[in-house]
């Protein structure tokens, strides 16, 4: 069986087991998994290969773009402003960013962009991807183009622009950028290995992502004027974008998160535990409360699944049937397969990184089997 380093308590030895597993038969290259109970690690561990030769271990500081599990610290930084009574979900997002008014946007409110139900769910075009790596330009684009439905009626995924969408309000607001609030309000004062934009001395650590087959669409076959279309194809993201320099020092708050399963829990810790952990107060209990308030559901019209959304993250749904739900459940993962859930009423959170990209855009076989198993522990 392939070696797994870190620790798991008691019945968590059987979500290494898991892992072990699926480094055996192919389906991990590298991976990492952690879970909190009442903000301590429970289980934190780690196997597999950080390079497709299998030359580099995975190490305990091995760290990988997580993409759009990125969105859960995006969330949590929104939060924040909401908790502090600097950002209102309900008010519109042009009073925190005047120029978003343009084309109709007027209406969209700031709890719409936490619930991906702007109707901005990517660029129009023309755009290119040093766009994306460009905050100032691509805010400029976003506040310019019309939404592509009715801001509130339908849920589109946002799945780069959440990011770039959130960050320049939290940009407005404080004066900061998403990356360097993160950093200085939440990573820093918790400790969490986590980041929003990538130094360079970070990088001998990265382990570089193993691209998945193509995304299950038939774009051939797409109304290039539909939300999928425009989302997937303005600009067009490859996985192996994540392994450049460009990509890893651009702050993209939707998808290019860096960090593994034990800074993600940690980070997530705060949400699980009531706003509060190990002392550093981020949010309060009430504005946790506010999470699990259904804002956005049905099926998206960019994944093409059936969704929920609470205020800055994503609910249970059937779309995820092994993401259990009793009321105080919320989560998100990133392509390919990785995945935090955070259990408000079990205060515990489970999180899997990896490198080796699955199938799929909602979830993944791994992330399956190990949250399989932690629902019998």
């Amino acid at each position: 069986m392939a070696e797994i380093r870190g620790f798991a308590n008691g019945p968590y030895e059987r979500l290494a087991d898991v892992l072990s597993a699926t480094l055996d038969d192919g389906s991990d290259l590298g991976a990492s998994v952690a879970v909190t109970v009442d903000g301590e690690f429970v289980a934190d561990f780690w196997g597999g290969w950080a390079d497709s030769d299998r030359t580099a271990p995975w190490q305990q500081d091995t760290i990988v773009n997580t993409w759009s599990t990125t969105k859960t610290m995006t969330g949590l930084v929104a939060l924040m402003l909401v908790d502090r009574g600097l950002v209102d979900p309900d008010a519109p997002v042009a009073t925190y960013w005047p120029e978003f008014a343009q084309n109709g946007k007027e209406g969209v409110l700031v709890r719409h962009v936490l619930s991906h139900s702007s109707g901005v769910c990517g660029w129009e075009q023309p755009v290119v991807q040093e766009d994306v790596y460009d905050q100032d330009k691509s805010a400029k684009i976003l506040a310019a183009q019309a939404p592509w439905f009715e801001p509130g009626s339908v849920v589109g995924y946002q799945a780069i622009v959440h990011g770039h969408l959130v960050g320049e309000i939290v940009r407005r607001v404080t004066g900061r950028s998403l990356g360097t609030f993160f950093a200085e309000e939440v990573a820093g004062p918790l400790g969490a290995d986590f980041h929003i934009g990538l130094a360079p001395e970070h990088d001998a650590r990265v382990t570089p992502v193993l691209p998945p087959p193509p995304l299950p669409f038939d774009f051939a076959t797409l109304d290039p004027a539909s939300p999928m279309y425009k989302t997937f194809t303005g600009p067009p993201v490859g996985a192996d974008f994540a392994n450049t320099a460009e990509w890893r020092r651009a702050e993209i708050g939707g998808a290019n998160g860096h960090g593994n399963a034990r800074s993600v829990a940690r980070v997530q810790s705060v949400v699980a535990n009531g706003g509060t952990l190990d002392g550093v107060r981020l949010l309060s209990p009430e504005t946790v409360d506010r999470i699990f308030a259904v804002q956005a559901e049905g099926v998206d019209v960019v994944l093409a699944v059936p969704v929920r959304h609470g205020l800055g993250y994503g609910l249970p749904s059937e779309a995820v049937p092994y993401v259990h739900d009793n009321g105080r459940v919320c989560f998100w993962g990133g392509w390919g397969g990785s995945l935090v859930v955070v259990d408000a009423a079990r205060r515990t959170v489970f999180s899997y990184m990896m490198n080796r990209m699955a199938p799929g855009v909602v979830g993944g076989p791994t992330a399956e089997k190990l949250l399989t198993v932690f629902n019998t522990i």
